[in-house]
């Protein structure tokens, strides 16, 4: 029995050094909470949470924006402490889901005339593109461009390299954000000390996670129902086509409820219990209560009609404020809901009394298979799919070196910094890759290049003309070596 107790401990022991040997690490910034979460991922896409940590950051972080630097950086400290502490492994670098209130999606065209009958090359194209990604808005930052369709002649088209034209229009969405926000959001990691890995949109990773392939071609409407805001992505033909971040949220409802003379704590436990999005009025009963506590009641009536309404306006504006009225009658893959308000009662129905679709799906998890002892990861309401999401894009170990309980003196542990390792592999990292936000490092990088390509084109330019100062120089020297060779001729 002994060595039997003694195996299994060391077994555990052996899961547990190889659990901290190898794990991705990913920070949410909610509407009201910062998430940290870390797992593994096999090779069938299937994860295995490690450890999951939240903190309240309504002091510092309003609609999923950055608005008090220090207690952020206080709250991701805390989060990364939490994690090492649970992994029993340092933490090198994280993924991070950039979200809030000042993203939204901008449509922008580029058009470049072309000589007659020129054939498009993908040079062309990727001119086009660093065209758009230069376009300047004032206080904006491009988070990420996506490509829409180029238009070639009078047609559209996905991939137009090698089709002859003397004209083509390049169509992108660029997500921006405040630059300020977008700022605030890096100074914070950079002052905790905490190295990102990568950035990714979190609508976006949440997005493909989430959604069907099926769904993302046939088109569809996602609506991530959150505390403080309501965050819509239309996709058609397998490519986002919008995005915006309503600042609603279902805190707005409590807030609502509150005006019943209600106090908060009250007030959010009642909407969690009895809150419905949509009542048929001929099944109303005007002489029901609802209990606040064993002492106070409040009307029914009163309570459903402000919740419906508050709900009502939130449905309103994702359907007549974000949808765009071409994509109307092309949502064959339906709307599907996720978020912390996707749960309310009846949420289906108030969605269809407004938009009149009637497939709607609640996508309480995560497409992929996920294995957890975490209860907010298991319960499967929503909440959790965009941290899941971002574990999910993660492809590069953030694991550190061991923590040890007792450190021998003389031991020194080896850790390895994934500075160099990172900018590697971000040089090699596709552009297009689905999400991704470009790092300053790699702005700083592209803009460097672009900046030396021109003053090539210039110089070479410049130099090949008749006047240029490099060919009278060169042609001089040519003149001068001619008459010393024609001298030893002669």
């Amino acid at each position: 029995m002994r060595f039997i107790k003694n195996a299994k401990q060391l077994l555990t022991q052996r899961t547990t050094n190889m659990a901290a040997k190898e794990f991705i690490v990913a920070i949410e910034l909610g509407s009201s909470k910062i998430t940290g979460i870390a797992g593994r991922k096999s090779m069938d896409g299937s994860i295995q949470v490690l450890a999951v940590v939240r903190e309240d950051a309504t002091s510092c972080i309003r609609k999923g924006v950055v608005y008090n630097i220090d207690k952020t950086c206080a709250c991701l400290t805390n989060i990364i402490n939490k994690l090492k502490a649970q992994l029993k492994a340092e933490i090198l670098q994280v993924y991070v889901g950039v979200g809030g209130q000042s993203i939204r999606s901008i449509h922008n065209s580029i058009v470049r005339t072309l000589p007659e009958d020129t054939i498009i090359s993908q040079g062309m194209i990727n001119e086009l593109m660093d065209n758009n990604r230069r376009t300047e808005y004032p206080d904006l930052e491009i988070l990420e461009a996506v490509t829409q369709e180029y238009k070639v002649g009078a047609l559209y088209q996905i991939d137009p390299v090698g089709v002859q034209s003397n004209k083509i229009e390049g169509n992108f969405l660029n997500i921006v954000c405040r630059k300020a926000f977008f700022h605030n959001l890096n100074k914070c990691f950079e002052k905790a000390k905490i190295t990102i890995a990568e950035m990714y949109l979190a609508p976006v990773a949440l997005a493909h996670s989430v959604l069907t392939e099926a769904e993302m071609r046939s088109g569809c409407l996602l609506v991530d129902l959150g505390a403080d805001t309501t965050t819509v992505s239309l996709y058609y033909k397998n490519i986002l086509r919008n995005m915006a971040v309503i600042p609603l949220g279902g805190n707005n409802i409590t807030k609502d409820i509150t005006t019943l003379l209600i106090e908060d704590s009250d007030a959010e436990e009642m909407k969690i219990k009895y809150a419905t999005a949509f009542i048929e009025d001929n099944i109303m009963d005007t002489d029901e209560t609802l209990p606040i506590n064993s002492d106070r009641f409040v009307s029914a009536k009163a309570f459903n009609e402000l919740v419906e309404a508050r709900v009502n306006e939130i449905v309103q504006n994702v359907w007549f404020g974000q949808v765009p009225q071409e994509y109307n009658d092309k949502l064959m893959g339906g709307i599907i809901l996720t978020g912390g308000g996707s749960q309310m009662n009846e949420i289906r129905k108030a969605f269809t009394a407004v938009t009149g679709i009637h497939k709607i799906r609640i996508a309480g998890t995560v497409n992929q298979k996920v294995s957890s002892t975490d209860k907010d990861v298991n319960v499967h309401d929503g909440m959790m799919n965009t941290a899941l999401g971002l574990l999910a894009k993660g492809d590069m170990n953030c694991a550190g070196s061991i923590i040890k309980p007792v450190q021998d003196l003389f031991e020194t542990e080896v850790r390895t910094s994934p500075t160099e390792e990172y900018y590697i592999r971000t040089e090699n990292h596709k552009p297009d890759e689905a999400g991704r936000v470009e790092s300053s490092y790699e702005k700083e990088r592209r803009e460097r290049v672009r900046q030396h390509e021109e003053k090539v084109i210039h110089y070479e330019t410049r130099n090949s003309s008749e006047g240029g100062w490099f060919s009278r120089g060169y042609r001089s020297f040519q003149d001068f070596v001619t008459k010393i060779i024609s001298a030893e001729e002669e």
